[in-house]
C-alpha cells in the first residue's frame, strides 16, 4: 500500500543526518499505519488510537503525525512491501520492544471495534516478520483487548 508513505519513510529512515532511534519509531509507526487502512476504511476511532500512540509510543510530532495519516489517508489503494520496516524492527527491537509494538498494532485494529480479517492478517504477517512468537502474537492481542476495554 502508499507508494508516497514508502517514499516517505525511505528517506526518512534512510537519511545518513537522522537520528537512529527517531529512524526506527518511523518504522514501527509505518506498521501501526498499515494495520490503519489495511481494511479500505479509515475510522474516526482508529485515526484517534493511532494518533494518541504515536504521540505517547513514539514521540512524533504534530507535522510527523499530520503528514503521515493524510498520506495514509490519500494512498489506501496502493500496495507497498513490508520489508523495509520489518527489517528494522528485526535488527534494532529487543524482545519486549517486539512485544510492545505488536499491542499496539492491535489496538489499532481493535479501535473501531470490529476486527477485519485484511487487519488480523497483516498483524500476522508482520509478527511473522518480526519473529513474534505465535504466544506473543495472541498474548499481545488479548492484551490490547484488555486495554481498550474490549475483553
Amino acid at each position: 500500500m502508499m507508494d508516497r508513505i514508502k517514499q516517505f519513510f525511505t528517506t526518512e529512515i534512510n537519511s545518513p543526518d537522522g537520528d537512529i532511534s527517531h529512524q526506527h519509531q518511523l518504522a514501527a509507526a509505518s506498521l501501526m499505519v498499515e494495520v490503519m487502512v489495511i481494511d479500505r476504511h479509515l475510522d474516526s476511532a482508529e485515526l484517534s488510537v493511532i494518533k494518541q500512540l504515536l504521540e505517547q509510543q513514539f514521540e512524533l510530532d504534530d507535522d510527523e503525525i499530520s503528514q503521515l495519516i493524510l498520506l495514509a489517508q490519500k494512498e489506501v489503494d496502493e500496495a507497498t512491501s513490508l520489508f523495509q520496516f520489518t527489517r528494522l524492527v528485526n535488527d534494532h527491537f529487543d524482545r519486549s520492544s517486539k512485544k510492545h509494538l505488536m499491542k499496539s498494532l492491535w489496538q489499532v485494529a481493535f479501535a473501531d471495534t470490529q476486527l477485519d480479517k485484511h487487519e488480523e492478517a497483516i498483524i500476522r504477517r508482520i509478527a511473522e516478520l518480526i519473529h513474534v512468537s505465535h504466544s506473543d502474537f495472541i498474548r499481545s492481542k488479548h492484551e490490547a483487548k484488555q486495554s481498550l476495554g474490549k475483553s
